[in-house]
């Protein structure tokens, strides 16, 4: 399809967030940018974190992973649900319960100054890097689709000059509202996600001949429908790595995150807090079960129609989404992107202004006026933070996205897990000042016991589970480091 139909469709979509963040943001303040003004109704919140727990990396990555992992990764998705559960059951009556509008002031509380920066920079360097992951992803498949096939005085528009409209795009709807209207426009934004990844399995799979009864059986007859693996424990797909890394990845990417629970902090209660969380985990379920089994018909289309499986399996999608099926295909499959990469980048950017404003700015403590004006240079500050960030990624990345995304996690948030393990099991203090050289450590050895793990443990090799390990090196120093005061 024409590079500048395709365009005119994604700005009649922007035209409709801008919409919605004009009705949702008048007379929306710091409260409303931060924490929604806790208003936000459970069930929309629910139904946006879909979206937002997804992202552009599931809608592009998850079904180019089937190639080489099948349906593994559905056992990360059943530890998710228990990892949720402990969000909705421990984390979140904390939270509740302290009145928090950053998750990280519980560091504070606990431990000290030194232990609460040392939370809250770790979390700015994980969602920053999974944010950046997210966006490149976005902006890569439209450098592929559109800006690279138009031409400005006489020149093709460069990778940069993308990353800088697809970050100003998130900028512009989100400025004023912030959490207020990004409650709404994620809930609208994974409608459109869902709707075209349900118009692109039923395209392929009427390309493929198959009825909707027929697609499973198709699946399992083909190389990619083996969901469970018990074989092998030194394999990084084995069921108890995958099942207790995604229980743990759930914990830390959604109950410690800020982005995450910021969310959740806005509905009306505790209660509805709650409704909010175990509706989405059991929805959460089926939905990647659905993005899975779109990517096993990606790859049966491809062996029968005769086309050649990119290098970077991230491409599949694309590739046959534009250039094999109807234009009505590359339309919805670039809507799709854009509001699965959007919904989650657009919460990303609120809430590492969020955290930057209140964890190292102290803005609670100053008047409204200058609240405002901070919010604003931190908010344009954190969007060029993203720009450089992502323009780096795309010198490095050669891999498929999703992993990398969840690599990057077991190294950024295992100490989050560690502290907050340690604060909430406990009953002694610790040495404050000691707790960043702790946090810093704990990455770094895990790291180098991964790279060696193969041949230092007869061939065994870390999966997700590497996560645990980094939490529980974090939760160790802590007890070396550890008082009988307890803050």
């Amino acid at each position: 399809m024409n590079p500048t139909t395709i365009l005119l469709f994604i700005l009649g979509y922007f035209g409709v967030l801008m919409l919605v963040s004009f009705v949702t943001s008048r007379g929306a303040g710091n409260d409303s940018f931060f924490i929604g003004g806790h208003q936000s109704p459970w069930y929309l919140v629910a139904f946006g974190m879909i979206g937002a727990s997804l992202s552009g990396v599931t809608f592009i990555s998850v079904p180019g992973w089937v190639g080489a992992s099948q349906f593994s990764y559905m056992q990360m998705v059943f530890g998710y649900f228990i990892g949720y559960a402990v969000i909705a059951l421990v984390l979140m009556p904390l939270y509740y319960r302290m009145n928090l509008t950053s998750i990280y002031t519980y560091l504070d509380t606990r431990f000290g100054k030194a232990s609460y920066k040392t939370g809250a920079a770790f979390f700015l360097l994980s969602r920053t890097v999974g944010a950046a992951f997210r966006l490149f992803l976005v902006a890569q498949a439209l450098q592929f689709l559109i800006f690279s096939k138009m031409t400005v005085f006489g020149h093709s528009i460069p990778f940069a000059a993308t990353v800088a409209i697809t970050i100003l795009l998130i900028w512009l709807y989100t400025f004023k509202g912030g959490i207020k209207t990004i409650v709404w426009t994620d809930s609208l934004q994974t409608l459109f996600m869902l709707i075209a990844v349900g118009v692109s399995i039923y395209m392929i799979s009427d390309a493929l001949q198959l009825q909707v009864g027929d697609i499973w059986n198709r699946i399992t007859e083909s190389d990619y429908g083996k969901i469970f693996f018990f074989d092998d424990w030194k394999d990084s797909k084995h069921f108890v790595k995958q099942f207790l890394g995604g229980m743990f990845i759930a914990i830390v990417m959604t109950g410690l995150d800020q982005d995450m629970m910021q969310k959740n902090l806005s509905c009306k209660n505790i209660r509805e807090g709650q409704k909010n969380m175990f509706s989405f985990s059991l929805v959460l379920i089926v939905v990647n079960f659905i993005f899975l089994v779109l990517g096993a018909l990606l790859f049966i289309y491809a062996s029968e129609h005769g086309v050649a499986i990119p290098e970077k399996t991230d491409n599949l999608f694309p590739e046959i989404a534009t250039q094999h099926l109807s234009g009505a295909a590359a339309i919805f499959f670039v809507l799709g992107l854009i509001a699965a990469a959007y919904s989650s980048a657009d919460s990303a950017l609120t809430a590492l202004t969020t955290s930057v404003c209140i964890d190292f700015l102290d803005i609670e403590k100053k008047e409204e006026r200058q609240k405002t004006r901070i919010r604003k240079r931190v908010h344009v500050l954190v969007s060029l933070v993203l720009f450089v960030v992502i323009l780096l990624f795309s010198t490095i990345n050669n891999e498929s996205v999703i992993s990398d995304l969840f690599k990057a996690a077991t190294y950024t948030y295992g100490p989050l897990l560690g502290l907050y393990a340690f604060g909430l099991i406990m009953k002694r203090g610790v040495k404050d000042r000691w707790v960043p050289l702790i946090c810093i450590l704990s990455p770094i050895i895990c790291y180098v016991f991964n790279v060696n793990s193969a041949e230092w443990f007869n061939g065994y090799r870390f999966g997700f589970e590497i996560l645990i390990w980094n939490g529980l090196l974090t939760f160790l120093g802590l007890l070396l480091i550890s008082t009988r005061e307890n803050k």
